[in-house]
């Protein structure tokens, strides 16, 4: 069969193309209903990278936050009309030892490899989660993203010490508002504090102990752990404010994307006997985990639901760069297209 795939060309123009789908190879064809745009869709859509990265990655369909719906498949795992997340990260190999998502010769959808602004795609069933049809659609969009957030708790909870009694979340945006609010129902007797530039963005932080400026930051109060969720040129003062209020032999986890080196108090971080961990993306585990919380906690899908800002019905090129457009300006939360196509 014929299917249309709508690539990214070059910043700010989107092509369809055509590409054909073997049946016959075996696999599910799902059909993409709710995409969730990404900053780093967004990165590529507006030019936001270097030449050379844009030349190597373009063209190439954007989005990988996705819920679809199973319209045929071929190993019998699926029932048409499932709704399922798609996985986008694709691993090529298996190792005892490294993570599908850290693994370099795994492939990530809208990172070099098409993402999901297709009519249908053919998937592996491995790369689908089913989810309940009583999870609001528009935060199933983004499942990705939480499950990037459940994944560093996950290394969190294997690598820091058992003293909890305190954690600080540095960063006021989508990510750090997610890691919140899985570490609130994941570690109900944890204090939270978050830590932000904005105050009308802490303010969305209702169910944390405590919120406060980092301008405002007491010189005595100290967490026992950290969670970086800023990312950007933001992520040095962070790390070094988070090296300066964590207790000794505390863990750092690491989170934000940053495009340059970022210097941090390597002395500090002597001293005090740190652990500094990064992690990136997510993998099947990973997924699972959070389909499951969708599914069990109601209260913590309506904090997310929080996060949905606009949301565009998508049948044409011009609906798409609307979203985008409108996604460029918004100040908090995610930008849902409902692929009508």
């Amino acid at each position: 069969m014929i299917n249309s795939i709508y690539q990214l060309t070059a910043p700010r123009l989107i092509e369809v193309t055509y590409g054909e789908i073997d049946l016959s190879e075996g696999g599910v064809l799902v059909r993409p209903s709710h995409l969730s745009i990404c900053r780093a869709d967004q990165r590529y859509y507006q030019g936001a990278r270097s030449k050379e990265v844009l030349a190597k990655k373009l063209p190439m369909a954007l989005i990988h936050e996705c819920m679809a719906e199973v319209v045929f498949d071929t190993t019998g795992t699926f029932s048409s009309g499932d709704r399922v997340i798609c996985i986008p990260n694709t691993p090529t190999e298996d190792d005892d030892i490294i993570a599908e998502n850290y693994l370099r010769s795994s492939k990530f959808r809208s990172s070099g490899f098409d993402g999901f602004l297709q009519d249908v795609v053919l998937m592996a069933p491995d790369r689908l989660v089913k989810i309940s049809d009583d999870v609001n659609p528009d935060v199933a969009a983004f499942t990705e993203l939480i499950s990037v957030s459940m994944h560093i708790i996950s290394r969190f909870d294997k690598t820091a010490h058992s003293r909890r009694n305190s954690i600080g979340i540095w960063g006021d945006g989508n990510l750090g508002f997610i890691t919140a609010v899985l570490l609130d129902k994941l570690y109900p007797d944890l204090k939270i504090n978050v830590f932000g530039r904005n105050y009308d963005k802490l303010a969305y932080f209702t169910f944390a102990d405590e919120t406060m400026h980092v301008d405002e930051i007491p010189e005595d109060f100290m967490v026992d752990h950290c969670f970086e969720c800023v990312g950007g040129a933001g992520c040095e003062p962070a790390i070094n404010q988070m090296i300066d209020h964590i207790n000794p032999e505390g863990t750092i986890a690491l989170g934000g994307v940053s495009e340059n080196n970022v210097p941090i108090n390597t002395r500090m971080v002597l001293e005090k006997g740190l652990r500094l961990f990064g992690s990136s993306r997510s993998g099947r585990d990973d997924f699972e985990k959070t389909v499951k919380f969708l599914e069990d906690h109601e209260q913590s899908v309506h904090y997310f639901e929080t996060l949905i800002g606009e949301t565009f019905d998508v049948r044409t090129i011009p609906d798409i760069h609307k979203a985008f457009d409108a996604d460029s300006t918004l100040h908090l939360g995610k930008t849902v297209m409902h692929w009508n196509k």
